[in-house]
């Protein structure tokens, strides 16, 4: 495994200026640290189904819990010798049963409709693995004698915690033998992810720059496949989460067959209002590649700008955490430059109180 060097005051989570009472910024920067603690976590874990025994994988979770299970299908989904399936809600597939693997992931344990899809597949005789700071999901994983990874209590939010929730189950699958060479695949994230925080340490960076560029426009994110969905969805969230702000995102080729349809009218309002931000990698398809190209052409003029990030690092893993760790940096710039606290999240708040209040 590789060697981590810590981030240091005066990297990019250092500001005395900056309002950011839950520690975002330093979580953020954090990263490297945070994939590296999670692969280790992951090992030696008693309790495991043995690889034949596998026959799908299901992911549970929501929010920033659920986007580990959209890392996982992403980039090791298409590697692996049985289907992934990422499910986000209070039921469980119909087909979960004895040969289903199930990663349980929700960051404080209390998530109702990841501990009650969870409880369901227990009843059904799958093999769960939990990932999770305890909470309901902790107990009852460790009543039914089922392996939990334990995420740090340092970790200020869940959507702070994407290294910590996404890598478990990678490694996990490693040990079974589902996944082999995750480890390698681990250690070449790590390695960019640290190339990445330098760079986001120095004054002007590239995300402090897309912050300022973005401003009050909505940013609308496009990626190229399944990694760039991922990395899309999880722009939008950290800038809803982060900066409280709408953002919208799509991904090719699914977006050359509806949504550029709608960009056809009202110009002179969506150049004053939108701004895409397009998420490129190396793994993309060549045709996903060209409608880049010709989807930029066709909204060049009925948007304020178009604005595009390339992914760099050996690997899907690691192309696409630095393609995360630049959007949640973006994110968070975002809430500076209008003076905001990027940790906490009371419209979120609101919703779960009057929900358990029924």
């Amino acid at each position: 495994m590789s060697d981590v060097t810590e981030q240091g005051p005066s990297g990019p989570a250092a500001s005395t200026e900056r309002l950011d009472t839950q520690g975002m910024f330093d979580a953020a920067a954090g990263l490297p640290e945070q994939v590296f603690d999670a692969a280790a976590r992951a090992r030696g874990l008693e309790g495991l189904p043995p690889r034949e025994r596998v026959e799908h994988v299901v992911v549970l979770g929501m929010g920033g819990s659920g986007v580990a299970g959209d890392v996982l299908a992403a980039t090791a989904g298409p590697f692996l010798p049985v289907p992934v399936v990422v499910s986000k809600g209070y039921e469980l597939p119909a087909f979960v049963g004895e040969g289903t693997l199930v990663f349980a992931i929700s960051f404080s344990g209390n998530t109702e409709e990841t501990v009650e899809a969870a409880s369901a597949a227990a009843v059904e005789g799958a093999s769960i693995v939990a990932v999770t700071q305890g909470g309901e999901l902790g107990k009852l994983a460790r009543s039914w004698g089922a392996p939990v990874v334990d995420v740090p209590a340092s970790i200020p939010q869940p959507r702070a915690g994407i290294g910590a929730l996404a890598v478990p189950p990678l490694a996990v699958l490693e040990e079974i033998g589902l996944f082999p060479g995750a480890q390698q695949w681990i250690d070449f994230a790590i390695e960019q992810l640290q190339e990445r925080r330098d760079e986001l340490g120095a004054e002007g960076n590239l995300a402090e720059q897309l912050a300022k560029r973005i401003g009050r426009t909505l940013p609308v994110l496009f990626g190229g496949g399944a990694m760039g969905a991922v990395a899309a969805s999880r722009w939008k969230n950290q800038i809803n989460e982060n900066a409280k702000v709408p953002a919208f995102w799509n991904s090719h080729p699914e977006l050359c067959h509806n949504e550029v349809a709608g960009w056809g009218q009202h110009g002179d309002l969506t150049r004053q209002v939108f701004t895409i931000v397009n998420l490129r990698h190396e793994y993309e398809h060549p045709q996903v590649a060209r409608r880049f190209d010709v989807v930029d052409a066709l909204l060049g003029e009925v948007v304020g700008s178009i604005e595009t990030v390339h992914a760099e690092g050996e690997g899907q893993l690691a192309q696409l955490l630095d393609l995360i760790m630049l959007g949640d940096f973006t994110s968070l710039h975002l809430a500076a430059n209008e003076g905001l606290d990027p940790g906490p999240v009371p419209a979120l708040d609101q919703v779960k109180a009057a929900v358990a209040a029924g």
